[in-house]
């Protein structure tokens, strides 16, 4: 289930709408639509600690979208991509849950995360080579 598929399970076994979600976290009625509608991410931890709070939850189980992400690293890139996605899932989930990190380096880390992933997506943009048709004219 993806992060806001699980804001929205969460809001309505809570019975909010999602202006009343919106009321409780300080944030905008669009901001609850977009991360509903898997649009948008909140940009740092005290938004998510703030969601959690209003939907009685804690960060690693909203957070927790590891199966899917394991079920697409193995579609995408076999057993071995299996293995290392399940690595790194072990890996992120021990860093947050030992409660050793303080709200500002977990905010760091989220961000870090993410500003990585980012990268790497633009990166394989540039070096994934255009597919052909048989009369060598590159699909659009």
């Amino acid at each position: 289930m993806l992060f806001g598929d699980k804001i929205k399970e969460l809001r309505n076994l809570a019975d909010i709408s999602q202006q009343e979600l919106a009321n409780q976290t300080g944030l905008s009625l669009r901001s609850i639509q977009n991360y509903e509608s898997n649009q948008r991410y909140p940009k740092d931890v005290a938004i998510l600690n703030k969601l959690c709070v209003a939907l009685s939850t804690t960060i690693e189980e909203l957070m927790k979208e590891e199966e899917n992400f394991i079920v697409e690293a193995a579609s995408k890139y076999g057993a071995r991509g299996k293995k290392d996605a399940k690595l790194l899932v072990e890996e992120l989930g021990g860093l947050f849950a030992g409660g050793e990190l303080g709200e500002e380096d977990k905010d760091k880390v989220f961000r870090a995360i993410t500003e990585m992933y980012w990268k790497a997506k633009d990166n394989n943009k540039k070096y994934t080579p255009k597919k052909y048709k048989k009369n060598n004219e590159p699909n659009e």
